[in-house]
């Protein structure tokens, strides 16, 4: 499973805000030719593409580099798959994936994509539609090698059920707890909603640590300024992950004895917090090592 605490977009058409990507420490990024590009510059970014994908490649972008394409049944979507493909690019992005069909479509080209150049691209759908959410299940089941993941957007999803949204977020946390279950269970990865009043960092921190208590791995950030904020949300603290080791070192010492259940820190612990806790300390590493480079 991938690791990817934040996703920084960028629209396509934008090749000033494209071309800072290497300044920033998300673990992922998009080039946005969906909502972020006005349909009148839909074609002409789409052209830029091997230009800005090539320039980023040189300039060192360390991070993955995806595109978004327009959703499956707009009239850009083919033209758009096309266009990234032909690119070094690591995945697409599929907004407003709604049926098992349309993925399909897109694994599909993927697939064959890397059968003709030996190259594998994956894929990150975004569920936000009434009928994503209903579908989502059967999506990831569907969805093969090529699915790495699903992200949740609350802010299409709400336009189309026609609802309100809420500084709590209580409307949406159904279909936001729906995408994440299925993309769990499943083995992928799970990205949260946007936060889309930039200037609010502690509204982003409790946007982020809700999503993260969901089991969430990370989170689309709007501006280069949520990076750092996700990153921090989706990571272990110090003091998660030095509890974690010893929880981890008592239980062994236990084991040892022959006790399968023991106290630490004032907590009964069995077999599923010493899976918590190992898996902490497993993505810490993970962290260390993006970090590092190693």
């Amino acid at each position: 499973m991938r690791l990817i605490r934040s996703l920084l977009f960028a629209p396509a058409n934008r090749a000033d805000l494209v071309e800072k990507f290497p300044r920033y420490h998300a673990d992922a990024f998009a080039i946005d030719l969906e909502d972020g590009t006005p349909e009148s510059e839909k074609v002409s970014a789409r052209r830029d593409l091997p230009r800005m994908v090539s320039t980023l490649r040189e300039r060192g972008l360390s991070g993955q580099l995806f595109v978004r394409t327009n959703e499956p049944r707009s009239t850009h979507a083919e033209a758009d798959l096309v266009a990234a493909l032909q690119t070094p690019v690591d995945g697409i992005m599929v907004p407003k994936l709604s049926t098992v069909a349309d993925l399909k479509r897109f694994t599909a080209a993927l697939k064959e994509n890397e059968a003709r150049t030996g190259r594998a691209v994956g894929l990150i759908g975004l569920v936000e539609t009434a009928t994503g959410v209903i579908n989502v299940e059967d999506m990831v089941c569907a969805g093969g090698a090529q699915f790495w993941g699903v992200a949740f957007g609350a802010e299409d999803f709400i336009t189309d059920i026609g609802g309100r949204r809420t500084t709590e977020g209580l409307e949406v946390l159904y279909a936001r707890s729906r995408v994440v279950l299925a993309a769990r269970a499943a083995g992928l990865a799970a990205i949260d909603q946007v936060f889309v009043n930039i200037r609010d960092d502690d509204g982003f921190r409790r946007d982020a640590a809700a999503g993260r208590q969901l089991g969430f791995m990370g989170k689309m950030c709007v501006a280069p300024r949520q990076i750092d904020l996700a990153n921090e949300a989706f990571s272990p603290s110090a003091d998660e992950i030095d509890a974690s080791r010893r929880l981890i070192q008592v239980y062994e010492a236990a084991r040892v004895e022959g006790r399968g259940v023991v106290e630490f820190a004032g907590q009964m612990v069995d077999a599923p917090l010493l899976r918590r806790a190992r898996a902490i300390v497993e993505l810490a590493g993970r962290i260390s090592s993006r970090t590092t480079g190693a």
